[in-house]
């Protein structure tokens, strides 16, 4: 078994594809049919379903490709530990980010302080939900991500706390408050986010005995902020995630402070930070001088 076997079956799994695996590590896509087949046969087990419409892991194989990721993980830490010893002049750096309050408007500035102080490491960016985050950073897919906190399962770092406000549509009854309270918004169509902040709104709802009358699930800002705009109910998001004024059609709802305030923390998540690999480690200190004891952005 060598570390190249084990990374062409990681990026298989990852990519559900030959040719595209082949293509992101740059070999033909033999080589990396041939080193899979050699892979199983020395496990003595089939790690990938092949069929026409593309791979599919076996069971035994996704049990086994968390350990590929594991080992994979350790041994960057190991090239990057030497690489620190040099000055950190090569490496890479998966990170993990979810919508556009870490993606539009933490990761960029921080990004940029990055690789002008470490120019010579490789940055990958993998976007999803929060959920997805955690998930990879819990298979080892991603060296760090961006979580809503608390996360007791990772050890972590909290970068910023963000509001959460009401949103309405302009013609809402409620625009004319000052501030909305969750019995309020419980009155009407409610429309759940189910991304980021939607275990925090559930646990909110809970602790207050409120029971909102969930009218649509949305996974995704811009499908929540457009059913709000049409009228087809009221919503909570976080205030940083929201756009700026002048985009997306973002004068077509009203936004409320909830009475009483309601925040929710962001910061960065790593599965140990003992195991952390240097250009993680420095991402995470990085990001830490640029945010932390500031306002959200």
């Amino acid at each position: 078994m060598t570390f190249t076997q084990l990374e062409i079956f990681a990026r298989v799994a990852e990519l559900r594809g030959f040719t595209l695996a082949a293509t992101r590590l740059g070999i033909s896509q033999s080589a990396v049919s041939h080193a899979l087949k050699a892979l199983e046969q020395e496990m003595g087990v089939e790690l990938i379903h092949r069929h026409q419409a593309g791979v599919e892991l076996t069971d035994i194989g996704a049990q086994l490709l968390s350990r590929a990721h594991e080992m994979l993980g350790l041994c960057e830490t190991m090239y990057q530990e030497a690489a620190d010893a040099r000055g950190m002049k090569r490496g890479t750096l998966r990170i993990g980010s979810f919508g556009p309050s870490a993606s539009m408007k933490l990761l960029p500035g921080i990004l940029k302080h990055f690789r002008q102080t470490y120019p010579g490491i490789e940055v990958r960016i993998d976007e999803g939900t929060d959920q997805e985050v955690i998930s990879w950073i819990q298979e080892r897919r991603v060296d760090v991500g961006f979580v809503v906190l608390p996360e007791d399962k990772f050890d972590t770092t909290v970068l910023c706390e963000d509001q959460m406000v009401a949103l309405l549509p302009a013609n809402h009854p409620l625009t004319t408050q000052q501030s909305v309270t969750l019995a309020a918004l419980c009155e009407g169509p409610f429309i759940m986010t189910e991304a980021g902040s939607g275990p925090l709104l559930q646990r909110l709802f809970s602790a207050q005995k409120q029971m909102p009358n969930v009218l649509h699930r949305s996974a995704q800002l811009i499908s929540t902020l457009a059913m709000v705009e049409m009228g087809y109910g009221v919503s909570i998001l976080a205030e940083q995630a929201l756009p700026e004024r002048g985009l997306l059609h973002a004068d077509s709802y009203v936004k409320k402070p909830l009475d009483p305030p309601v925040t929710r923390s962001v910061g960065l998540a790593v599965l140990d930070e003992r195991q952390a690999s240097p250009a993680t480690k420095a991402f995470i200190r990085i990001a830490a001088g640029l945010h932390q004891k500031r306002p959200a952005p």
